[in-house]
């Protein structure tokens, strides 16, 4: 597997990371997603400063599920804009009104129903994981103190169902402090921090996905995140 130059250990080839043939019909543009990060590395380093630490451990290639913590509305577009590579997340329908909605489509984000077990999303954001991608999910599944402090099973069922490796992100200081020309945003140019974690599985190994086993794995998955944004707020100097 390709890692990216002088940066040690990233991840491991596995059979899940290779992208099948066939068509892609349906799936999130991947071209689209790339997009979206060059528009997200414009804006967030014109209106923010954010610092990117780690980023050398997201695998070069590959599958591969970022979990990041969620305090506030801009950490996905933060992550989009500053990650190596384009990310494709799972975001709630009810982002998805108008032009707003039309544009998250156009660079290749995954419209979810959090009030039902969607299938159109679950099989659009394992395709994108079948394709080699990196897809976005916020465990939490909402914005709250961006602690970890409650996981929903939907990281595991991805993480176990798809054999990818799980990267924990820590987005840290955006919600710190507020504009004064825009209070429902971060103060302009003030610094955000983005701190990657070292990949890891869920699972135990065996595959299984029986309701205990992602028991087990959310119970494991949220340890290592936990664990990572301790680590990241003394590595960040929060």
């Amino acid at each position: 597997m390709r890692r990216h130059p002088d940066r040690g250990e990233a991840g491991t080839v596995t059979e899940h990371t290779r992208r099948p043939a066939g068509r892609t019909a349906g799936l999130p543009s991947a071209r689209g997603a790339a997009v979206g990060r060059r528009i997200g590395i414009g804006l967030m380093r014109g209106l923010w400063r954010p610092r990117v630490l780690g980023a050398h451990r997201l695998p070069a290639e590959g599958a591969v599920i970022l979990a990041v913590n969620h305090s506030h509305m801009i950490d996905g577009p933060m992550l989009m804009g500053t990650a190596p590579r384009p990310v494709h997340f799972l975001i709630k329908k009810e982002a998805y009104v108008g032009p707003l909605g039309t544009f998250l489509r156009a660079i290749g984000q995954v419209e979810v129903d959090r009030t039902t077990a969607d299938r159109t999303a679950i099989t659009r954001a394992l395709g994108v994981l079948e394709h080699g991608g990196v897809l976005g999910i916020f465990p939490e599944g909402t914005r709250g103190d961006g602690d970890f402090a409650e996981l929903r099973a939907g990281l595991a069922y991805f993480a176990v169902r798809s054999g990818a490796p799980i990267v924990p992100v820590a987005v840290l200081g955006s919600a710190e402090r507020r504009s004064r020309l825009i209070p429902g945003l971060p103060a302009l140019r003030s610094r955000v921090d983005l701190v990657f974690g070292e990949p890891f599985q869920a699972g135990d190994g065996s595959g299984r996905r029986t309701r205990a086993a992602l028991d087990a794995a959310t119970e494991r998955i949220q340890k290592r995140l936990t664990a990572h944004l301790a680590d990241a707020r003394h590595t960040a100097g929060r």
